[in-house]
């Protein structure tokens, strides 16, 4: 069991009999309600069925409850496949999609980018943030460098709106204005943006990939004021109950895809369901 957890895979073993010879009564123990993000999407049918992998595994079979038609032999712990696209998309459904950390403590906990290559999911995503800014002015889209580019210039295309990189000092080869600023992990650095584009009066939304402390994001809120353009809000995939999270909800409009009900294993940087993985 413990080799098999080192492995660290996020694969499903699927048997190659049709589907409905899987239909089964589920056991007492798996009938329990979903914990987490992951189990919930599990309980709504959200399964795949690629071909079983190589080497030793450990399966069990579990039928859905709401999607009974649903079943799939699991390899330990489930993950929906990268690019499947579920017939329900409820809201929030491609957070299923996250990825835990594995490299240890020097990276972020977990990695919501994986989500970024179901192209449904994306384009779900982008929807949700902008649900809170449907009846705001909204002139120009701005990500943080790096990951919020990618977040940052989807939204920007789904609103016909133009897209400003506000970057990490040293990567812009024209003038600049600069903030200084701790990021999560406690270094300082510094962010630039270009002084062409930011005038008073541009409405700007602000978007990153995930806010931690809150240091990265108000550095680029401060470049944004200070060259006389107003912050319309605030965008990212979540949003912690730090100091600098608060913050920002305090004092800015803001979005996020997290449900109300696991804000709490957010703001503990735990998932349940990564409770089999030894990082």
């Amino acid at each position: 069991m413990q080799a098999y957890e080192n492995q660290l895979t996020w694969r499903i073993s699927a048997s190659a009999l049709d589907i409905s010879t899987l239909m089964r009564e589920r056991p007492a123990a798996e009938q329990r309600p979903p914990n987490d993000l992951r189990s919930q999407c599990l309980t709504q049918g959200h399964l795949s069925t690629p071909k079983a992998a190589d080497g030793p595994t450990i399966s069990s079979t579990i039928t859905t409850s709401s999607h009974p038609s649903f079943s799939a032999q699991t390899s330990g712990v489930f993950q929906m496949d990268v690019l499947a696209i579920p017939a329900d998309r409820h809201k929030g459904w491609y957070l299923s999609l996250m990825a835990p950390n594995t490299k240890g403590p020097k990276f972020a906990w977990l990695d919501p980018s994986r989500l970024y290559c179901n192209s449904q999911a994306l384009a779900d995503c982008v929807k949700d943030l902008l649900i809170p800014f449907h009846n705001n002015t909204i002139d120009l889209v701005a990500g943080i460098d790096a990951m919020g580019f990618i977040l940052g210039a989807s939204v920007a295309t789904t609103l016909g709106k133009g897209f400003l990189a506000v970057r990490k000092a040293g990567h812009l080869c024209v003038a600049t204005q600069t903030q200084n600023y701790t990021d999560y992990t406690g270094r300082n650095k510094t962010l630039e943006v270009r002084l062409d584009v930011l005038n008073p009066g541009v409405r700007v939304l602000l978007v990153d990939q995930w806010i931690e402390t809150g240091g990265t994001m108000k550095a680029a809120i401060q470049l944004v004021e200070r060259l006389g353009a107003t912050v319309v809000g605030v965008a990212a995939v979540a949003i912690e109950n730090t100091e600098g999270g608060k913050w920002i909800k305090e004092n800015y409009k803001y979005s996020h895809c997290i449900p109300e009900e696991f804000q709490s294993l957010i703001d503990r940087k735990y998932l349940e369901s990564f409770k089999n993985f030894n990082n």
